[in-house]
């Protein structure tokens, strides 16, 4: 298996998963091996198999959409690790697995030498977070090439996940690499930035 990033001791593996063709990541540090799963989604195999060469410590999860945690279940228990969710999403009823723990904005997520720095970007749903390793961001489902993620639910905001881009990732420097939810693109906070205007001028 490779890796699609392999640079200054930072590794990440991605693996499409299910019909909606979500991503999950795999996070290790180079010097370790010690890792964490970013989204247990689909075809709990797959994933496993994904984190046969690194050891897991932890299922962190960016929202509590069905489709970022219908393996997780699985997964947590074939890697005997804890799954962890912002609660926010949890006190808006939007995940229905029971988690072990929660997330907090700028909680850093010791990983063998690294550090995931967690960045609560809500709007997508109340509790979305976003991961930062070095020069990389794990976004979920709040920014995609070419905008931010969907807000037709209730419980979602187009201004607060603009916001959230806004102040929390667009702070980011050009170069910062944008890993995205679902799909085969990826993006950088440079090649998105000058369009936020244009996102807020159709709505979505």
């Amino acid at each position: 298996m490779t890796w699609m990033i392999d640079a200054d001791g930072v590794r990440i593996r991605r693996v499409r998963v299910g019909d909606l063709e979500n991503n999950v990541y795999v996070v290790a540090c180079a010097v370790t091996g010690a890792a964490v799963l970013v989204d247990a989604s689909f075809e709990a195999d797959r994933i496993v198999e994904a984190c046969s060469d690194v050891s897991v410590e932890q299922v962190l999860v960016t929202h509590g959409h069905f489709d970022h945690v219908a393996a997780a279940a699985e997964v947590r228990t074939a890697l005997d690790v804890p799954v962890r969710l912002h609660p926010a999403d949890l006190r808006a009823d939007i995940c229905e697995l029971p988690v072990d723990g929660h997330l907090a904005d700028g909680e850093l997520v010791r990983v063998g030498e690294l550090g995931v720095r967690v960045v609560h970007t809500p709007g997508h749903t109340p509790g979305s977070v976003c991961f930062l390793v070095g020069s990389h961001a794990i976004t979920g489902d709040t920014l995609f090439p070419g905008g931010p993620g969907a807000t037709r639910w209730d419980y979602s905001s187009f201004d607060q996940v603009i916001e959230s881009i806004r102040s929390r990732l667009f702070t980011l420097g050009d170069g910062t690499g944008v890993y995205p939810g679902h799909g085969d693109a990826m993006t950088t906070i440079g090649d998105e930035r000058p369009d936020l205007q244009e996102w807020i001028d159709r709505g979505w």
